[in-house]
């Protein structure tokens, strides 16, 4: 017999409504969790009881949706949703049900979830009720739906995403009728919002098998809600530096760094710009020119269609931008490399970078990591020696410029920017006095620029050169 330690507070409640003559249980995934001997992140509850006998049972509660039988019952600062035993009725759009009509069964509430994995029921009275042997597919290792697949997919589209996502967060496979019925009806992920498909293809990229999204390709599932991983993945790369394809060499990559969204996504969408831009030589070898570009404008592109916030598609499209960037190993170009990337993005675009070298052909790898791994030892030097890397820690401001006897203006950004290439080039210049002397000498008398940028290098010129370093 299974026995599953509840929370005291989960108790509280299902004593209670059982006190009232209404059954009730710790119900889905917090069940499922528990089985395999995990820690709930959170604790439902399902009942026998209506929305508004729940209510009238405890002192505060929300109105979280009452349509749908869920209220959220409060005790201290913690939240439980407590929802009604229900059987969903014709779904019109992929997602969600036309009505609802509660029930006093529980076999039938658990008949219209989405796998028998989440269809499980416990309390410490009954104990566990699994009516479609979710605990005999948690030890087989399988994804399987309640019922017939077919029928729970149109029901929720969004439910053969899920599938996926759960295959990846707890390494099981997808059962054969599952998967079958995936492949038939994966176009009806178009009915599904952006905003959802976003939630589970994160939670798919962070979980402890990112590599499963090849299902989801394997499956069609990309083919609808990410097509440009599909093209990725008919992207050969007859190369010396790689022994994949475009998709193939970001699935081993996505497996080489940590569980972060954001690293995650810019790891997923690094080489989205190469099938873009391939180009092939004479010899039959694949080149890749200024797929940082190309895969930046895209990164964009596909996160905005995702509705992902602002911050996060700052932060991974510059990471797509500059994750090949290969600055050479003096401190001075390291200096500008984090002065360009930013001195926030700078250890992401390391991790990024190592993992996209650790996911191609061995034989090449040696050198670009141990070049990597310098570039992280001079930055940590310029860290611990305080070196001036942006405009904020440059000794002199717009305001001493005035003081100066600047005039104010376009100009003074310009003039700063300069000083500053001078301090990234020799950090012992970044001295107020000698700023302003060389800004006077410079602009003083007649204001034009006195000198070019001193570092002719730029991201493009060393990114994808000749040497295959793509």
């Amino acid at each position: 017999m299974i026995y599953i330690q509840i929370p005291e507070k989960v108790n509280t409640v299902i004593r209670t409504l059982a006190a009232a003559g209404h059954e009730a249980y710790a119900v889905g995934g917090c069940v499922r969790d528990a089985v395999l001997g995990r820690e709930p992140a959170d604790w439902d509850i399902t009942t026998s009881a209506l929305p508004m006998e729940v209510k009238a049972l405890f002192g505060r509660t929300i109105d979280t949706g009452l349509q749908h039988g869920t209220v959220t019952v409060m005790l201290g600062h913690e939240g439980f949703e407590v929802t009604t035993y229900r059987v969903d009725g014709e779904y019109e759009d992929c997602r969600h049900p036309k009505e609802v009509r509660f029930t006093r069964s529980l076999t039938e509430d658990l008949k219209r979830r989405d796998f028998t994995i989440n269809a499980m029921a416990y309390n410490e009275e009954t104990g566990l009720v699994d009516e479609f042997d979710g605990t005999g597919d948690l030890e087989k290792g399988i994804i399987r739906c309640v019922g017939r697949a077919e029928e729970r997919f149109t029901e929720d589209a969004l439910r053969m995403l899920r599938a996926v996502r759960f295959s990846a967060q707890l390494g099981f496979v997808l059962e054969e009728g599952t998967r079958s019925a995936i492949e038939s009806l994966c176009g009806n992920l178009k009915k599904v919002s952006a905003e959802r498909i976003q939630a589970e293809l994160v939670k798919l990229l962070t979980s402890p098998h990112p590599e499963r999204l090849r299902e989801a390709w394997e499956t069609g599932i990309t083919r609808v809600v990410l097509p440009e991983f599909d093209a990725c993945m008919a992207c050969g790369q007859n190369n010396p530096h790689h022994i994949y394809s475009v998709g193939e060499h970001t699935l081993h990559a996505l497996q080489r760094i940590e569980a972060d969204k954001t690293l995650r996504l810019a790891v997923l969408l690094h080489d989205f710009g190469k099938p873009e831009v391939k180009t092939t030589d004479e010899a039959g070898v694949d080149h890749f020119k200024r797929h940082q570009e190309a895969g930046g404008k895209l990164a964009e592109k596909i996160l905005r269609r995702l509705k992902f916030d602002n911050e996060t598609i700052r932060t991974v499209t510059k990471l797509v931008w500059c994750h090949d960037y290969r600055p050479a190993l003096t401190p001075a170009r390291v200096r500008r490399a984090v002065n360009r990337i930013g001195e926030d993005l700078f250890p992401l675009y390391l991790k990024v970078q190592r993992a996209d070298i650790l996911a191609q052909n061995p034989k090449t790898q040696e050198p670009k990591l141990e070049a990597l791994q310098e570039v992280g030892r001079i930055y940590e030097k310029i860290l611990k020696e305080k070196d001036c890397i942006t405009l904020k820690q440059l000794a002199v401001s717009g305001r001493d410029l005035m003081e100066a006897g600047f005039s104010p203006g376009p100009k003074l950004g310009e003039i700063l920017q300069e000083l500053l290439e001078r301090v990234l080039e020799d950090p012992e210049k970044n001295q107020k006095e000698w700023l302003l002397q060389e800004a006077v000498r410079k602009y003083g008398e007649s204001g034009e620029c006195g000198w070019k940028t001193a570092d002719p290098e730029s991201v493009s010129d060393v990114q994808g050169d000749e040497n295959g370093f793509l």
